[in-house]
């Protein structure tokens, strides 16, 4: 008789960051292939997109990349960005930050050191980061599956219309697009911040309470590169209006890529940047033309921005939110990443909380392989302290850095001088960067992955 309660089925839908790394860390327990979990990884898109915006690793999140052998990986596929530049309406560079960089030391403590810098040593866009991750869950469900085991089963362009609990300790679910019907031990939701899977688990109602906007819209795209402006730093132009544009590299030189921002008060709201965010890829052309008026008269290169945008076919606009839950799990469904703890892209820490909460959920599970909800309960534990200080943003934000008046958008500019001047900035982003130096990897005693090629 053996020793090992049978394998978790496993149903992880989305297959961005959080999806895959949580499949792989559950592959890579020191169980023997044939006890390791059968896992289906759901995505409704029909392939990976290799852009979106940028994002970056820090601290706890490079400790993990380590584990997984994509520490080179990942930086050979970085943007490469030089630090960021607040630009004024003619061009002139007001403050340069230049990005964190390692120089030899190891590498966490090349983490820490870059949490005071606004460009982290390891930027890349997300499509490019999510591609490495999958990669890499497929090379150790091929691994599992020469050993005997089941390994990974990838579902590509399907989706739930259906998820229900009966209390026979499975959640049954029914894919859209095929029309099938499946029961899993554990389903995980890794589909960001617009989760259907917690929409479905938790109920749509309550919605409203569980995303919490934080006033702040933004469309992300991609554009032509324009040698004679476009650099290796991130360019971040402030417009009256509590509008700003961001240009950065995309690590290829010839495309760059941009973040549009309107932020707006709670006694000055624009009712329809709400309702755009919440129109899906169908509502695009209304994003758009939303954002072509906010920043038609914007000034700098909002004329060119505003062209490209309208042309673009890797446009992407959502409001910029945060996640807040008293609990991430219910019954034998749980959340992981964005989709229950989204702590937005001000935080500088969304993707290393998704790095983290996979890790931990995949060590959670391997603790208890017959009772999830002890090990979602352990999950929480672990959890729980990083994304309350994640979630604490500064003051102010991210209004304070949004200004209303032409007056707001000259004195913070002059801030950031004198901060730029001063050397300043390091020892206040000590204080209020991105806690992700301080995050805990406990060592689950997964096998890791050799720095091997994709």
């Amino acid at each position: 008789m053996s020793a090992y309660p049978p394998p978790l089925n496993i149903l992880i839908v989305g297959c961005s960051i959080a999806g895959p790394t949580l499949a792989t860390f559950l592959l890579l327990s020191p169980l023997p292939a044939s006890q390791k979990p059968h896992i289906t990884i759901l995505e409704r898109a029909p392939a990976l997109r290799p852009h979106g915006q940028n994002i970056d690793v820090r601290g706890a999140g490079v400790t993990i990349l380590r584990k997984l052998g994509l520490l080179d990986a990942v930086r050979a596929a970085t943007t490469g960005e030089a630090g960021v530049q607040f630009v004024d309406a003619a061009d002139r560079v007001w403050a340069a930050f230049p990005a964190g960089r390692s120089s030899g030391e190891e590498e966490e403590t090349a983490a820490a050191s870059a949490a005071a810098s606004p460009t982290s040593e390891f930027e890349i866009l997300r499509g490019r980061f999510a591609q490495l991750c999958w990669r890499r869950s497929e090379q150790a469900s091929e691994r599992v599956r020469r050993e005997g085991g089941r390994g990974i089963e990838f579902v590509f362009g399907d989706r739930l219309d259906e998820l229900e609990q009966r209390g026979d300790n499975k959640v049954h679910v029914r894919f859209a697009q095929s029309g099938v019907r499946r029961a899993f031990d554990v389903v995980v939701g890794a589909d960001g911040l617009q989760s259907l899977t917690r929409q479905m688990a938790w109920g749509c109602e309550g919605e409203g309470e569980r995303v919490k906007r934080l006033g702040m819209y933004g469309g992300f795209f991609s554009m032509p590169r324009v040698g004679a402006t476009d650099t290796a730093w991130r360019r971040w132009y402030h417009a009256p209006g509590r509008r700003g544009i961001m240009l950065r590299p995309d690590g290829t030189g010839e495309r760059t890529t941009v973040f549009m921002a309107v932020v707006k008060d709670d006694d000055d709201g624009d009712a329809r940047l709400d309702a755009a965010a919440t129109s899906g890829r169908g509502g695009v052309q209304v994003q758009k033309e939303l954002l072509r008026e906010y920043f038609a008269d914007a000034g700098w290169e909002s004329e060119r921005v505003v062209r490209e945008m309208l042309a673009t076919d890797d446009f992407y606009y959502d409001a910029i939110a945060q996640v807040k839950m008293e609990s991430w799990s219910k019954g034998r469904v749980v959340l992981v990443g964005d989709a229950g703890y989204c702590a937005s892209p001000i935080s500088g820490m969304g993707t290393t909380l998704a790095l983290s909460g996979a890790y931990n959920l995949a060590g959670a599970l391997l603790r208890h392989p017959s009772d999830p909800g002890a090990a979602f309960a352990v999950y929480e534990d672990a959890m729980r302290p990083t994304v309350d200080r994640a979630q604490k943003l500064a003051p102010g934000m991210p209004h304070l850095l949004h200004p209303q008046t032409a007056w707001g958008v000259w004195m913070l500019n002059a801030i950031m001088f004198v901060l730029y001047r001063s050397g300043l900035l390091p020892l206040l982003a000590r204080f209020a960067g991105p806690p992700a130096h301080s995050v805990p990897v406990p060592d689950y005693g997964f096998e890791e992955f050799s720095e091997e090629a994709l």
